[in-house]
């Protein structure tokens, strides 16, 4: 007997019953056409993304127009052209002082509680920290603060820089926080390396601080390749 649904079916009409024998083949040949038809084959072949990375995005400037801001800005953009990666902006502006009296039973301010939470649902962080005194902002060093106090909310997470001002592209200031990194156990990336002169022609930025430079997206968006893959390797996980 062949096996196929045209034979099955006549051996049903010449019987006028099932059997043991025709049931198995019946089976048989049901499993023959889902594993032969387009639809599995096309199933089978679906494509396969790398995991989600959730990035959150951290500037140590306040200012309206920062360019700064605009680099993170361009990032959130970039990161929406191929899969794997969510940026998402992270105010940390509403951050009071570090104040330990505003701890009470192990809980802090709402504000800084949903800082916290952000940073703490995030498996990366990347920061965007201008130069102030050759160092990092007071801004960002009252947020890295306080997401640090227990449990620390940095710690295993990987991290990258970028850095926009004049003279060196406020790249002293990276070394700072690479430095504190260290203690808060956060992992940054080696390379590649952003510093961004924002007064070198032609002009990067627009007069709201949105970059328009195509040369700098690309090295952006290199850096952001970067800390996908480096990400995926510390989790023990494939891109």
């Amino acid at each position: 007997m062949r096996l196929d649904g045209e034979s099955i079916l006549k051996h049903f009409s010449l019987n006028g019953r099932s059997t043991p024998t025709t049931v198995t083949l019946l089976l048989l040949c049901t499993l023959h056409f889902l594993i032969a038809s387009p639809t599995t084959k096309s199933m089978a072949a679906a494509p396969t993304y790398p995991p989600l990375i959730k990035v959150a995005a951290l500037c140590g400037s306040l200012r309206k127009a920062s360019y700064n801001r605009g680099l993170l800005n361009a990032a959130i953009d970039i990161s929406k052209t191929f899969k794997g990666l969510e940026v998402e902006y992270v105010d940390i502006s509403g951050l009071p002082f570090l104040n330990t009296d505003l701890e009470v039973n192990g809980t802090y301010p709402p504000a800084v509680e949903a800082f916290r939470e952000k940073i703490a649902a995030a498996d990366s962080v990347l920061f965007a920290s201008p130069e102030y005194n050759y160092s990092v902002t007071g801004p960002l060093k009252n947020a890295i603060d306080w997401a640090s106090r227990p449990p620390n909310v940095w710690a295993d997470k990987t991290a990258a820089i970028v850095s926009a001002g004049g003279g060196f592209g406020g790249g002293r200031s990276q070394y700072h926080l690479r430095q504190i990194g260290v203690y808060i156990d956060l992992h940054f990336i080696n390379k590649p390396e952003f510093f961004l002169n924002v007064f070198q022609s032609p002009s990067k930025f627009d007069s709201d601080g949105n970059l328009h430079d195509d040369l700098t997206k690309e090295k952006l968006k290199a850096l952001l390749l970067s800390l996908h893959g480096f990400t995926l390797r510390l989790q023990g996980k494939s891109a």
